[in-house]
Parts: C-alpha cells; structure tokens; sequence
C-alpha cells in the first residue's frame, strides 16, 4: 500500500497554497473536503474513510458588519484578507483532524488484523494440559496523553509559522535577491566593490546586499522582472506538488468547489448532475487575483529606491495589507461588469493557472461540495439569501435557487 502523506505536511502544503489562493472570501478545498463561506456563514464538509460525510457549520459575519470603519476602501480588502486566511487555517485544522483520525482507525484496522489469535504454547509446568492450551495475550491501549495532545496543536502552529515564512521567502525574499544578481550580471546595475582577499561568504553578501539603480525607468524594470520571477516561482511550486496524489485530491475538490458555485448561480438544482455539466475554472477565484496583486505591487514597489536589500525587504513585507487592499478595490470594481474586456482581461492569467489548481472531480467529491453549501446557506436570514446573494452572485440580479438538501452518504 502506498504510504500516504502525513496530516503536518499536508497542512502546510495547503497553507502555502490558502496563502497565494484565497484572497477574496469564498470557497477553500480542504483534506478530503470543502469550505464554503457565504456572507453570514461558512460550513466544513469532509469525506470520511467509510464513505460518510461530516460537517461543522457556523455564523460568521464579516468584520465590515461589525466594525463599520472596516468598510473603508482599501483596508476593507486588508480585513477581508485576514479574516479569509484566519477562516482558511480554522478549515485546514478541523479537515486535518478529520484525516488524522481516518489514518488513526486505519491503522488500528491494520495491527487488529495482523495481530488475530493464533495458538500459542506456554511452557515452564508440569501439566500436561495446561502446556497445550492456547493463549491470548491482550496489550493494554494507550490513551492519548495530554502531552500527544499539546504535540498536535504546537505541530499545527508550526506548519503555519513556517508555510508564513515559506511564502515571505519563496515570493519575496528569493525574486527580490535573484533579480538584483541578474541585473548585475547583465550590466544594468552597478557591481559591489569587493575588497581583495573577501572570503566567498562576503562576496556573495556584497552581491544581494545592496542594489545599485541609476534611474526610475530600471527601477521600473526592476520590479516588473521580480514580478514575473515572483510568478514563475508559484506556477513552478503548484505544478511540481499537482504530481502529488494528495495534493492532486485537494485540486480535484477544488474543482468540485468552482462546479457547485456555477451551479447555484446558475439558478440550477444543487445535485452531482448539474454540477458535473459546469466549467471548472472560475473567474472569480483567487487565482485570478495573483496577477492582480503582481501589477499593483510592480507600480507601488517601482517607487522605492533603497539601495540597501534589506530596507526593499521591510518595506515589501510591510506593504502587502496596502498591496491587498488595492488589488482587492480593483478587482471588486472590475467584477462589478464581468463581462467588460477589462474583467476579463485581468481574470485570463488566474483562468489558465486553474488548469493546473483545479481537476476534473468525481460524483463524490461534488456531494461533499453541495453539502458544504447547503449547510452554510441554511445559516443565512432569508432575506440574505433572497436578496445578497441574488445581486452579488446572480448575472443580471436573478433570483436565486430554493434552498435544498443534497443527497449524500449517511452522515
């Protein structure tokens, strides 16, 4: 049997991916399932092992409803991103417990099974009878100690600090270096000055340690090139993991999250049938705003001038709320007319990316799709799904479907 991965790793993949992915409020494939967020509620519905589905569900407005001062524009979008990524790491933790369990009672099945009684001969008496009876020695289980428990929970804030520091190194730190060493290399930037005698270490510090523009226009350049490396990074990192079968499962129910949303807004019946005849590839996912975010950093970052690496850092870091709450103003202004050139246009280069972040699901996969919408719809005040959802969701302000219950496995 092919070793599968652990739940700690595929947290961490997942979290990489929820990073660069969900930057506007919707749906996330999770381990063997699917989040749906609608705007009061969300629901979690995972596959277990036994073919049934569990779910968890839970009112969840937005942070704007609360704190009007959030509906600003621009930091608006900042809200939006965090609350999406707190919202993404809380499905990712229940989603992997569920995973953690199936493995758990996969293995008890495995040692049960190599361990059934077999007949055994004790030795060491005189008896005749008592050396030919057959034994059966009973180990006492283990229980999970408080210890194993607190191991889990640190192991999972782990995965989340460093898939953090995966992300800052991978899209920001990495492009940024490279593209300073490639314009040296090309002349377009002034070489360091290297003392005679430098140890290898300090030379290559002297490289990436300072970069050395003499115009506006190559720090233009500049920041274009880092982009595009910043791109081709991400698209290299999702094509090699989509050769994972794990991860190959999360795009699949990726899939199954963009069929069952065409579905809804289609007005259509949320059943496997309607769903499997919809496109996978949605134009308002998250991956449509990667490049989005690339252009808007380009022009914002082609401002900065420190010579210093370290201070282009700092102020990249520091500047990705502003980064995401313009991204988010120009998208959300955009989608307004989905059928303008300009929306389609900017959602072309996340559509192509979706050949590769979404598969093809199976009838499975979509039922625990559509059950994760229908338990996050059936959270909603009425005239939320009568009214929000039919001008936000809807082309043309269309009413929307009868809520429904979606056939699946026993739950």
């Amino acid at each position: 049997m092919k070793k599968r991965l652990s739940a700690s790793k595929l947290r961490f993949i997942h979290t990489v991916f929820a990073m660069e992915r969900d930057l506007i409020v919707g749906g996330q494939a999770v381990m063997e399932g699917v989040m749906m967020r609608t705007p009061s509620a969300y629901a979690i519905a995972c596959r277990r092992q036994d073919g049934s589905i569990v779910t968890t569900a839970e009112t969840l407005p937005k942070w704007s409803d609360k704190y009007k001062w959030l509906n600003t524009p621009v930091l608006r979008g900042g809200a939006t991103l965090i609350q999406s990524m707190a919202l993404g790491v809380k499905a990712l933790n229940f989603s992997a417990r569920i995973y953690e369990e199936d493995l758990k009672a996969q293995e008890e099945a495995e040692k049960a099974k190599a361990g059934e009684t077999q007949l055994a001969f004790a030795d060491g008496t005189t008896d005749e009878d008592f050396t030919k009876a057959p034994v059966k020695v009973i180990m006492p289980e283990k229980t999970e100690s408080k210890s194993s428990k607190m191991g889990q929970s640190a192991s999972a804030v782990g995965s989340i600090v460093f898939a953090l520091a995966f992300n800052v190194l991978l899209f920001i730190v990495a492009p940024l270096v490279l593209t300073n060493v490639l314009f040296i290399w090309l002349g377009w930037a002034g070489a360091p000055e290297i003392a005679g005698g430098a140890a290898w270490y300090e030379s290559v510090m002297a490289y990436v340690w300072k970069i050395k523009l003499d115009s506006f226009g190559s720090w233009v350049s500049f920041n274009l090139i880092d982009g595009v490396i910043r791109m081709i990074f991400f698209i290299i990192m999702i094509f090699s993991m989509s050769f994972l079968k794990d991860i190959r499962r999360v795009f699949e129910y990726h899939g199954a999250e963009h069929k069952t949303v065409f579905t809804w807004e289609k007005g259509l019946a949320l059943t496997p049938e309607n769903a499997t005849t919809m496109k996978r590839q949605h134009p308002r996912c998250g991956t449509s705003f990667l490049m989005v975010v690339m252009l808007v950093s380009i022009v914002l970052f082609s401002v900065i001038t420190f010579e210093a690496t370290w201070l282009n850092l700092v102020v990249r870091i520091a500047l990705m709320p502003l980064v995401a709450g313009l991204s988010y103003e120009v998208i959300r202004y955009a989608a307004k007319k989905e059928s303008s050139a300009v929306f389609k246009l900017m959602t072309l280069p996340g559509l192509w990316l979706q050949n590769i972040t979404t598969q093809e699901p199976d009838e499975q996969q979509l039922e625990v799709a559509i059950k994760a919408l229908d338990e996050s719809l059936k959270l909603e005040p009425e005239s939320v799904v009568g009214s929000q959802l039919a001008v936000a969701s809807w082309p043309g302000g269309a009413a929307p479907p009868p809520l429904r219950t979606a056939k699946t496995t026993d739950e």
